[in-house]
């Protein structure tokens, strides 16, 4: 039983170290799809969500979101980590299902600041970096664990029937649909659409990094996906983890189709979005599809991440990582497939789905909006025009991520 013990706890802190090494590939997607003079911007937000996000986990966080016996709906959590005392008085570091409490805050924790994460690609370069992150405080300190709670926590949803293996809803559309909130209170960029109401299209600085950014999430997923299986089952791990990569590879082949079908062009943007709408989309039912079931899915969320961009601008909505399509829509749209597809397929499920997908639209809109509109009309929450053009690099930090060292040789 020991040793069943450190395996299954080796492999979700191997896990756990992968959800945090994703952190890097959403900021180098992240820059590498908005323009230079925003980099250390970017950068400045995504390190903050992950320090202010595990402190914040710690101190509410994981007893608001695994709060044993509660009405279903809120808890009243107590503070901090709290692990059981066995009957010598000393930790008992044996919890849940064969791996430690210090593990299981860990792995959830990093699940937390991915939220917020998706919502800073969505508003950038314009957002003030101070109301932002006022945001985040109240997003992933409160919002995030309560929803967390209604499925993971054993809430009102766990006792429906809905089922969400590793957060295409709990953790990417909860950031999708407070991003699809700020990013409509923000505006969109200047220039970003034509008088005619066309969309420009805004180049971002580093696509090389972007792709790079891509390949380190894809990896990151094995961790993500593989680690909610909460132990180290061999059959259950490997499937998992074979479906998610199928379901990747489908995402980006579905868009790559269909985006050179509509518009005559190779986009190595949407090829690339294609692949982390796959992974968004396996998510849900990871650990319940087939491999062709995982092929399925994938394409599915291929193609729609290439209508989704589209919609998204006709809708004058300004995304510029394309966040919104990815975590969002194909949150939606996985969290759906585990009533069309595997081993949960059938018409109650899929009622069951809807439900749950309805339930956090409701609860995230709601509360981002709140959230936002108080900063929108008491301190604001868009940077000036001149903040805008010039970058915030320059403005909300005083330097730049690409300084011209010629100008300092004399």
């Amino acid at each position: 039983m020991e040793g069943l013990l450190t395996v299954n706890n080796v492999w979700m802190m191997l896990c756990t170290a992968l959800v945090f090494f994703m952190h890097l590939g959403f900021s180098f997607l992240e820059i590498g799809l908005t323009r230079q003079k925003n980099t250390i911007n970017v950068l400045f937000k995504n390190i903050f969500i992950i320090t202010i996000g595990l402190l914040l986990y710690y101190i509410v966080g994981f007893n608001l979101m695994y709060p044993g016996s509660f009405n279903g709906f809120i808890a009243m959590p107590h503070f901090g980590l709290d692990a059981p005392l066995n009957s010598q008085g000393t930790l008992d570091l044996a919890y849940n299902q064969g791996y430690t409490y210090w593990t299981d805050f860990l792995f959830q924790g990093m699940f937390a600041a991915t939220a917020a994460t998706i919502v800073s690609g969505a508003v950038a370069e314009r957002v003030k970096i101070g109301p932002f992150m006022v945001f985040v405080i109240l997003y992933v300190g409160i919002v995030y664990p309560i929803a967390g709670s209604w499925k993971w926590g054993g809430g009102f949803l766990e006792k429906l029937g809905f089922y969400d293996f590793a957060g295409s809803t709990l953790v990417h559309s909860v950031g999708g649909w407070a991003a699809l909130v700020a990013v409509w209170l923000l505006g969109p960029r200047i220039g970003k659409f034509k008088k005619n109401g066309k969309a420009a299209v805004i180049l971002g600085h580093n696509i090389p990094l972007a792709t790079g950014g891509v390949l380190i999430l894809w990896l990151g997923w094995f961790g993500f996906n593989g680690g909610s299986v909460l132990s180290a089952d061999p059959e259950l791990t490997s499937l998992t983890l074979v479906t998610t990569s199928l379901a990747a590879a489908a995402g980006g082949i579905g868009a790559f189709v269909l985006s050179t079908i509509l518009y005559k062009n190779y986009d190595l943007t949407m090829f690339l979005n294609g692949i982390l709408g796959g992974l968004v989309g396996i998510t849900a039912g990871a650990d319940q599809m087939t491999p062709m079931d995982a092929i399925l899915i994938g394409i599915i969320a291929g193609g729609i991440i290439v209508l989704a961009v589209s919609f998204i601008d006709r809708l004058k909505l300004d995304d510029p990582v394309g966040a919104i399509a990815v975590h969002l829509i194909c949150g939606i749209w996985g969290t759906l497939a585990v009533g069309v597809f595997g081993a949960k397929a059938g018409w109650e499920q899929f009622t069951f789905q809807l439900a749950g997908v309805g339930a956090y639209a409701l609860f995230c809109i709601l509360s981002s909006f709140i959230i936002l509109f108080i900063l929108k009309k008491t301190v604001g929450i868009r940077v000036s025009e001149k903040e805008e053009i010039e970058g915030l690099d320059l403005h909300e930090h005083g330097m730049k991520a690409y300084p011209d060292f010629r100008l300092n040789e004399h």
